[in-house]
């Protein structure tokens, strides 16, 4: 089974976010728009009424002395209308 919604992505930029009703989540490579709506629906039980699909690129990194690379991926924005809200616990 692929992965379609990883998990929310909790960062400085996303807590910002939150106030214009847009939820941040790290998504799988494969995921679409549509299959992360219907999960959006299945799981929050709440129906966004937009989503945009940004990639994260890789990054070159150093670590004790030898580099190396952060995997890159895909992040969704999901927003929601006013009213409609997400719980994280």
């Amino acid at each position: 089974m692929k992965t379609i919604i990883k998990n929310p992505r909790i960062t400085e930029k996303a807590s910002n976010a939150l106030a214009h009703n847009v939820y941040i989540f790290d998504i799988g490579q494969a995921a679409g728009k549509i299959e992360i709506k219907k999960e959006i629906m299945r799981i929050y039980k709440v129906e966004p009424v937009k989503i945009n699909i940004l990639p994260i690129p890789r990054k070159s990194v150093f670590l004790k002395g030898r580099k190396g690379t952060k995997a890159g991926g895909k992040k969704a924005l999901v927003y929601l209308k006013k009213g409609d809200k997400i719980e994280f616990i």
